[in-house]
């Protein structure tokens, strides 16, 4: 039994993209709210399209704000990537926002898709704390210096690494094989290894090789490009072959 996931980001705003994507054999999907014009509207479309397909559903929000966090959860997300966190107050704030009192902070709805429209509410208030997914997005070096006190915030689900925005804060943005980058790398994995949190990698090309080598590197859970780059790589590597 292989002891990774492997799930893919959905960008484009259209349910016809989330329903082949649903399709597709991923473990998990994420929806971007952070770099997309996707609405709420939509987002609740495309929650249900990918649950109906068996498969888990992650929203990587806006921002680490509660009224969009709270939005993304009562649509029936099964959890949230919070993006560009820096420090340990940053995922206290995340997973308060995420769970019901005694654990955090939500405030309690019975109304929307989450909880069947109030039909299911008190099945979903009794095993929700346990089943939302919180993921902190290791995307700057603020972050990779505070990680530890990071990985000790009790509720934290996982991290995952955003690598062009941490290459970015060290200056060096792209440059994957910076020795300073390496170095984060290194930080992230000796540190993480010590908890028994989930760790993730954000592999942005789509390249096999990318995500074997994640793989063997220990990463719990990949994220493999996304919806416009697997159309765009397939479209030029069609084309170029007719040429």
């Amino acid at each position: 039994m292989k002891k990774y996931t492997i799930g893919s980001w959905i960008t484009i705003d259209n349910i016809a993209v989330a329903e082949v994507m649903a399709k597709s054999g991923f473990d998990w999907l994420c929806i971007d709210l952070e770099h997309t014009v996707i609405d709420f509207t939509n987002l609740r479309t495309m929650i249900a399209i990918i649950s109906y397909n068996n498969m888990e559903v992650y929203v990587r929000v806006g921002a680490n704000d509660e009224l969009i966090i709270k939005k993304v959860l009562d649509s029936g997300a099964d959890g949230i990537i919070v993006p560009l966190v820096k420090n340990n107050k940053d995922v206290i704030n995340a997973v308060n926002y995420s769970l019901y009192p005694p654990f955090g902070t939500r405030g309690v709805n019975s109304l929307s898709r989450a909880q069947g429209y109030g039909f299911e509410f008190e099945k979903y208030l009794k095993t929700v704390n346990k089943k939302t997914k919180v993921i902190a997005q290791i995307e700057h070096i603020d972050a990779i210096n505070d990680l530890e006190n990071i990985l000790k915030v009790k509720n934290l689900f996982g991290t995952i690494i955003g690598p062009y925005d941490l290459s970015a804060s060290l200056g060096i943005p792209g440059q994957f094989n910076h020795i300073k980058f390496k170095n984060a790398l290194k930080e992230y994995q000796t540190l993480t290894k010590k908890f028994k949190l989930k760790k993730g990698y954000h592999v942005t090309e789509p390249n096999i090789n990318d995500v074997k080598n994640k793989i063997k590197e220990g990463y719990d859970f990949i994220g493999f490009s996304w919806d416009t780059y697997f159309l765009g790589q397939l479209c030029k590597d069609n084309l170029n072959k007719l040429k």
